[in-house]
C-alpha cells in the first residue's frame, strides 16, 4: 500500500469523479484508475462503485476512507515536523583577512537565515596559520590560497583574484603610477608585506626571485588592518587583492591601485576541508552555504576583481 494510492482514493471520493480527480492530481485518468485497482487488489475488497451520480464508496470503502483521511493527516503532520526541524551544532570556519572583508558578513547573514541554530565559530588569521589549525582538526574548513591537492583534505579551487600594488593617494607621485605595472616597477618602492608564513607573501617572494629583484621591504605586518593603516599613512606600499581596501568607504580617494601583470592568475582562493566523514551535518551544510555565498558575491559583482574558476 502506497501513500499516493491512499491520496488518490481519498480525492476520488471527495470530488465524486475519476476524471475530475485525475485533473486535480495532475495524472492521466487511466493511471489513476490503475492505482485504485491495485489498492483494491491489495486489500481484496471493492472500495468504490460508479453510479449515475458519480463515484461513491462501498461499505468497505467508507470504512477505509475514515482511516485513509487520518493517515494523510498524520503524513502531512510528519512532513511539516521534518521541514520545521532545525539543524543544530557547531561549524568552525577559517578565513584570511582579505577574504573575511568581503565574505564574512554576507556569510553570517546567510547562515542566520538558513540555519539559525547552527553556531558559527569563525577564525580570521593568516592562511599559514589557518593551515595549521585545519591540520590540527581545530577547523572544519578554511579558505586558503594557492593550495595544491592534499591527501588529508578535500581541496576545491573556488576563484582567483587580481593582485595590485596599493599605495597611499597622498604619497608624492602615487597619482602618476600606471594602472598596470610589472614586478620590475616595485624594486624601488618601499613595501609593507605580511611575513613569510602568509601564502600571499610566498607568491610575491617567488615572483621577485624569478625577476632577479631584491624587494625593499621596510616592514612586515601580520594584521591586515594595521598593514593598510600603515599604507594609508604613506609609510610604504603593499601588494594585496583589491578586497584589502573594502573597509574604507572612501578607498578611491585614499589609495591608488595598480594591477601587477606578473602576478595575475596566481592568487587562487581554495576551499580546504576535512574529509566528509569527519565533518558533522552542521559543518557540511555550512560549507555549502559558504560556497554558494562566494559564488553569489562574485556573480553579482560584489567581490571586486574576482573570477570564478570553471569547475566551481
Amino acid at each position: 500500500m502506497e501513500l499516493r494510492q491512499i491520496r488518490y482514493f481519498v480525492r476520488v471520493l471527495e470530488v465524486g469523479s475519476m476524471s475530475r480527480a485525475a485533473a486535480e492530481l495532475g495524472v492521466v485518468q487511466s493511471a489513476l484508475s490503475q492505482q485504485i485497482s491495485r489498492l483494491e487488489g491489495e486489500l481484496s475488497v471493492r472500495l468504490m462503485t460508479r453510479t449515475r451520480r458519480g463515484i461513491t464508496p462501498t461499505q468497505a470503502g467508507l470504512a477505509f476512507l475514515r482511516e485513509a483521511q487520518l493517515i494523510l493527516r498524520h503524513a502531512e503532520q510528519a512532513r511539516r515536523a521534518a521541514q520545521q526541524s532545525r539543524l543544530t551544532g557547531t561549524a568552525s570556519v577559517g578565513l584570511a583577512p582579505t577574504t573575511a572583508s568581503v565574505l564574512a558578513l554576507p556569510f553570517m547573514r546567510a547562515m542566520r537565515d538558513r540555519y539559525p541554530d547552527v553556531r558559527l565559530h569563525i577564525v580570521e588569521c593568516l592562511s599559514g596559520q589557518l593551515e595549521g589549525l585545519l591540520e590540527a582538526r581545530k577547523l572544519d574548513f578554511a579558505i586558503l590560497f594557492n593550495v595544491q591537492a592534499s591527501s588529508s583534505w578535500n581541496v576545491i579551487p573556488l576563484m582567483e583574484e587580481k593582485l595590485f600594488l596599493i599605495q597611499s593617494a597622498q604619497r608624492s607621485g602615487a597619482q602618476r603610477v600606471e594602472s598596470a605595472v610589472s614586478i620590475d616597477a616595485l624594486k624601488d618602492i618601499p613595501l609593507i608585506l605580511p611575513t613569510g608564513t602568509h601564502g600571499l607573501r610566498s607568491r610575491i617572494d617567488s615572483a621577485f626571485g624569478r625577476a632577479g629583484i631584491k624587494p625593499d621591504v621596510v616592514a612586515e605586518i601580520d594584521s591586515l588592518v594595521m598593514l593598510m593603516d600603515a599604507v594609508d599613512a604613506g609609510l610604504g606600499a603593499t601588494v594585496q587583492p583589491s578586497a584589502a581596501v573594502l573597509r574604507y568607504h572612501d578607498a578611491s580617494e585614499r589609495f591608488v591601485l595598480s594591477e601587477i601583470d606578473d602576478l595575475q592568475s596566481q592568487h587562487v582562493n581554495v576551499l580546504c576541508s576535512l574529509a566528509d566523514d569527519e565533518m558533522s551535518p552542521a559543518a557540511l551544510c555550512t560549507r555549502l552555504v559558504l560556497t554558494h555565498c562566494m559564488r553569489t558575491l562574485v556573480q553579482d559583482g560584489r567581490w571586486p576583481d574576482a573570477r570564478l574558476i570553471n569547475q566551481f
